[in-house]
């Protein structure tokens, strides 16, 4: 990976307030780590009110809520860190809908990777039982994207 793809990684990390980024790509590991921004301390002025000490922002959660799934399902689960696109273009039909059947192969979404779009295939044949990401939204690496009711 080159230094201007490292660049373009931090960059998005930053923009999107992440802390931390894995991603494995051809045999190599590149983890990148960055500390949470902490909120500035606050001063008071002489002959004003005390100040209320400045306490560091409580980051919530990451983790993603799941509505309770089938067991009977395949889970396909986010291979990087991206923007997650449900259809090829915007303004366009997306490629699956929940209930959709689908070919082993057929692509289920895209994730654009420091400015590449990677198509994000179905593993078996089956129906689209559930889809766990939003477009637009950034994803992780090992997020659930969708559930898949293995058919043969």
């Amino acid at each position: 990976m080159d230094m201007k793809a490292i660049r373009s990684l931090a960059e998005m990390m930053k923009e999107n307030s992440l802390t931390r980024v894995e991603i494995v790509e051809e045999g190599k590991t590149i983890r990148m780590e960055r500390e949470a921004p902490v909120a500035a301390p606050s001063f008071a002025s002489a002959g004003s009110a005390p100040a209320i000490p400045a306490t560091a922002p409580v980051m919530a959660s990451v983790e993603p809520r799941y509505e309770e799934a089938p067991q009977d399902g395949m889970v396909i689960e986010s291979p990087m860190v991206g923007m997650y696109y449900a259809s090829p273009s915007p303004g366009e039909e997306p490629f699956v809908k929940t209930g959709s059947h689908v070919k082993k192969g057929d692509v289920l979404c895209i994730i654009e990777a420091m400015k590449n779009m990677n198509e994000i295939t179905a593993d078996c044949d089956g129906q689209i039982l559930q889809i766990y990401a939003g477009n637009g939204q950034l994803v992780e690496v090992g997020q659930r994207l969708f559930l898949v009711r293995e058919e043969e």
